[in-house]
Order: C-alpha cells, then structure tokens, then sequence
C-alpha cells in the first residue's frame, strides 16, 4: 500500500540548520595591559592573546557575559581551557569552588544583590544571586559573568586607575574581582540586617496580630544567601596557602583581606539564621497564645449563652404540666433571672481575665 504523502512542509524548524553566534557577541570587553596599563585599540580575544605571546609581556583580559556553549568552545581552543572548566562556565548555578587544571586555575563566585523593597509582606524576594567565573592563567584572565547585576566595568576601571595592582598580573585582576564581590556582601547583609531587626519588633510588639509568612520568607532567602557565600571560605583558604604556587605572594596578602572579610559576612548569615529562628519560634508560641485566648473568650461567651439557651429548650416543649407555667408574672421573673446569671458570668469570667 503506498504511503500517504506528508502534509507537513518540510525543513521545519528542528531541522533548521543552527546559526552559529560569534564569540564576539558574548565578550562585554577584551584588553591587553601591560606593565600594570592598557594597550590601546581593539582586540579579538585571539588577536590579544597573539599579542601577549609574540610580545612576550603582559597579560589579556577577556570578559564575556553569558556565553553559550558554541562561544565558549571557540574561547576555550583559543586559551587551551579544559573541557570540564567550560561546561561549567556554560552551564552555571555552580556552587563557590576552587579548582587548578594544570597551569591554569578556575573559581567560582556567587554574586547577591539586594532586592529593596517597601515590606516583607509585599514582596516575593529579599535576595538575588548570579554567579561569575574566573579563568586565570600565566598570561590571561577570562570573566564569565551570568546575571544582570553582576557587571564588572566599575572594577575595571578601578585597576585601571591602579597600574601597580595590574602590574601585578592576572591573579590581581582576580583578587579584585573577588573583593568586589564580597564587599556587596558586606552591603547586602547590612540591608538584611535591617529586615532581621523589623521582624524582630514587630514580633515582640505588646500589642498586634503575628504574620508568621515574613519571618518564613526571610529565613528562605537567609538560607540562600548562605549558599552564596559560606562555601566561598575553602577556596579562598586555598588560594591564601603558600602551597598555591602559581598565585604570587603579593597578591596572597591582599587575598587574606578578602578572606577575613567573607568569615565576618558568613558570622553574619549564622547569627542572622539564629536569630530568625528564634523569632521563628517566638512568633509561633504569640499565635498559640493569641490562639488560647481567643478559645477562653468563645468558651467564656459559649457558656453564658447556654443558660438562656438551656430555659428556652425547657419551656419551649409544650408540655402544660410545667413549673409556674400559668403564674401572671412568670416570664417577667425569668426574665430578671436568666439576666442576673449572664451577668453574673460575665463578671466572672472578666474577673478571671477570660472576658
């Protein structure tokens, strides 16, 4: 039996070939420096590298933002960067780490930005992180930057104002990007800090109803904030050793600086998750107690209610053989009587503060 033709034109779109992006669409910047200053014009990342190489002196700095993984590969042939060290760098939501490929050396960093905003209970987010890689060899440093906050343009020119730092060479480049980050931590658990510290008066406020969902969102994003930044210690302890050769002593000491600063912001994430959790558990035992009242004031009003309720089932059943059933004044006296007993309950309970 003949097939039927296809009613489907073909070379549709998954058989479309892919048009392969340049590198260069990826690469925010490309210089060449030399002697701590920057070469003018400008360069391709293999014409740079050339450069150095036939040159002899200097290093290149490449800084690419969010490269897919046809860009990355025509980089990493360029620079000789090993295949795992680029499927990372494509691939990012990397946690902080540290790891040497022959000569060459790949961190990871996780940046965070604080999101402002006017409430913790009109927001969804406290804080955002991204993530930028460094590749650092003898003679060039690679940035691979994921996220919309995490430029590096400011650090740039921070260097390049500051030719005796790149004097120092590409691991400098590296350090200053690395202090960069964790000096924004410092801001961004300052900011949290002021959070932490609205929850906690708000809580601990004498009077008002407790909104438990706030103190759950910010003990999220402190969770969050703590992946960012407490694995960075290890990596940084290790390029702080004297048994990392490749990194020079100059700029070992300038990374100490940076090393000490990342405890005190990790300091700060646990005290802050202390804190939170304490108020976590404080803001639970206010609703069990608001909880408890509220039952004591419906079981205080329940019971004074039952009273009139209970001589209305009695007398309401037709039954002609009742208690004063047929005395001129009967409903008047039960009347005063059922109300003697309310208030006489009401004054109990008030008295007992139940009411």
């Amino acid at each position: 039996m003949p097939s039927m033709p296809s009613l489907r034109p073909s070379g549709g779109p998954s058989d479309r070939p892919r048009i392969p992006i340049p590198p260069a669409r990826a690469v925010v910047d490309c210089a060449v420096y030399v002697d701590g200053h920057r070469r003018p014009g400008k360069w391709t990342h293999s014409g740079a590298l050339k450069q150095v190489r036939s040159a002899g002196e200097g290093f290149v700095w490449v800084g690419l933002h969010a490269p897919d993984d046809r860009q990355m590969a025509d980089v990493a042939a360029t620079f000789g960067l090993h295949e795992l060290m680029v499927e990372d760098a494509v691939a990012a939501h990397q946690r902080p780490k540290l790891e040497r490929y022959d000569d060459t050396q790949f961190i990871v960093l996780r940046t965070v930005k604080y999101v402002e905003h006017e409430s913790l209970t009109t927001t969804k987010e406290v804080v955002e992180t991204g993530e930028i890689m460094i590749f650092v060899g003898d003679d060039f440093v690679i940035t691979v930057r994921h996220g919309d906050f995490t430029h590096l343009a400011g650090v740039r020119r921070y260097l390049e104002s500051r030719p005796d730092r790149l004097a120092l060479g590409p691991y400098a480049v590296m350090h200053a990007i690395a202090d960069h980050v964790v000096d924004t931590y410092l801001d961004v658990t300052a900011a949290v800090e002021t959070d932490v510290d609205a929850l906690e008066g708000a809580i601990f406020a004498p009077s008002g109803g407790v909104d438990i969902d706030p103190v759950y969102l910010l003990k999220r994003e402190i969770t969050e904030l703590r992946r960012a930044v407490s694995p960075l210690t290890a990596p940084l302890q290790r390029l702080t050793s004297p048994e990392n050769d490749l990194c020079p002593k100059e700029v070992r000491r300038y990374l100490r600086d940076v090393l000490d600063h990342q405890i005190t912001v990790a300091e700060r994430i646990s005290t802050y998750d202390e804190v939170l959790s304490s108020l976590l558990g404080a803001a639970s035992a206010k609703v069990g107690i608001q909880q408890n009242t509220d039952m004591r004031k419906i079981t205080s009003w329940v019971a004074i209610a039952s009273v009139p309720t209970m001589f209305a089932g009695i007398y309401g059943m037709n039954f002609d053989n009742m208690p004063e059933l047929h005395w001129r004044y009967s409903y008047y006296i039960l009347l005063v009587f059922l109300a003697t007993v309310c208030v006489g309950l009401w004054r109990t309970f008030r008295r007992n503060h139940w009411l």
